[in-house]
């Protein structure tokens, strides 16, 4: 779940994490990509990857998982994402999710949660980090997710015509 630090202390930064998720089809060549920076120091880290047969929401959560197995230690994390999926699954839906055994309500019956194993890493992950989401707009010129949108759309185009 996302989290932030005791409202009586404040929340510092540590590192920001941009990400972003893109398909073709949807299932298709799908990739992920992150931009990890350190703000104190100006370091920054990109790093990007895909698979021939995907989902965006899957891309979406690779990049996230792969941003915070990026990081050699407990951190103060912001997440930047255009993912509205990313940011309810952190903030609503996992919680639930968890209660439930990892099952959601599908009509009147339970059912697998949709991309569990990343959820389940994310899950993982998270719990050794503070963390903070900010949703930003998607293709709206926010240079870091412009970015991310760049390197996870080049990170698929290699799997384009193999199917």
């Amino acid at each position: 779940m996302a989290k932030s630090a005791a409202s009586n202390e404040k929340f510092a930064v540590e590192v920001q994490l941009f990400t972003d998720g893109a398909c073709s089809g949807n299932p298709g060549p799908g990739g992920w990509a992150f931009v990890l920076r350190h703000p104190a120091t100006g370091k920054e880290i990109e790093r990007s990857g895909g698979e021939e047969l995907t989902t965006n929401n899957r891309m979406e959560l690779m990049a996230v998982v792969q941003g915070l197995t990026a990081l050699t230690r407990p951190t103060n994390v912001e997440l930047l994402a255009d993912s509205v999926y990313v940011g309810k699954g952190l903030s609503e839906w996992m919680p639930k999710w968890k209660a439930n055994g990892w099952r959601r309500k599908d009509g009147s019956k339970w059912a697998p949660v949709k991309n569990d194993d990343l959820w389940k890493q994310l899950d993982q992950l998270i719990a050794q980090h503070q963390l903070i989401f900010t949703h930003v707009a998607g293709h709206s010129g926010h240079v870091e997710n412009e970015r991310c949108d760049e390197l996870a759309v080049a990170a698929y185009q290699k799997y384009l015509g193999r199917r």
